[in-house]
């Protein structure tokens, strides 16, 4: 009888030890969304970074027109990644990401200098509890508005060259004022992990408006001395949060 419980359990260790072991992978695909008043070549630095380093990067160049187009053209991206992803949204583009990150194979959201809605909530009303330094806004008469390009520099990127700058201001994307007027449906922070960059001296959306919303979100929080342009003046920095966000979604 010892021999033969000796035999099952020497069976049963084989059996433990032979198992499969499976470790947790970072989520390789991420996911780059702008905000107004900028396009998607101010993420080039950031996707450099990732892409050296293994991750498969896609820019979105969303159109701007309104919002349920700048969700369509995200979750088109999100879609053609295929496989699970990490949706980084900047400014306005936290709204969007919002809204696209509801989609299954997205693992986590990063919001960087980003706004952050919560459902059917009016963001302008809870905005203005938080004023920003700045809002020198051209608003066209057909319904579009983009930063005056006299005080651009200091308004959204005061920490990057004059020459930087001045490009970002000529190259904006005119965003139209029902895209920054419609509400999420359902705000996909609330039911997935959320990682968020607080830019200290931002002068677009008040660095204590972003403490607010990252706090509300409870998202993982890292705060970088930077302007609204923080992605493009500290680049390595946001990329390193993302990758963390890479990380910490493989465990979820």
């Amino acid at each position: 009888m010892n021999h033969l419980v000796s035999a099952f359990a020497a069976l049963a260790g084989f059996a433990l030890s032979s198992a499969p072991v499976y470790s947790a992978e970072p989520v390789k695909n991420i996911v780059l969304v702008h905000g107004a008043y900028a396009d998607g070549s101010g993420w080039r630095q950031v996707s450099d970074i990732l892409t050296h380093e293994g991750y498969k990067v896609t820019v979105v160049q969303e159109p701007e027109t309104s919002m349920a187009d700048d969700v369509a053209a995200t979750t088109r991206a999100i879609d053609q990644a295929g496989g699970s992803v990490v949706l980084v949204g900047h400014s306005y583009g936290g709204i969007v990401i919002t809204q696209a990150g509801n989609a299954p194979s997205v693992k986590a959201l990063v919001y960087v200098a980003a706004l952050a809605p919560d459902a059917h909530e009016d963001l302008a009303e809870v905005r203005g509890k938080f004023p920003a330094a700045t809002n020198n806004v051209i608003k066209s008469s057909d319904g579009f508005r983009t930063l005056d390009p006299k005080t651009f520099h200091e308004d959204f990127a005061a920490d990057l060259p004059e020459a930087d700058a001045d490009f970002m201001a000529r190259s904006q994307v005119p965003v139209s004022e029902k895209a920054l007027g419609t509400k999420v449906t359902e705000a996909a922070w609330r039911s997935k992990p959320s990682w968020y960059v607080v830019a200290t001296e931002d002068h677009k959306i008040n660095p204590d408006f972003e403490r607010y919303m990252a706090k509300r979100a409870g998202s993982s929080t890292v705060e970088i001395k930077g302007s609204h342009a923080v992605y493009v003046s500290q680049p390595q920095a946001v990329a390193d949060l993302i990758k963390d966000a890479a990380e910490g979604a493989a465990s979820n």
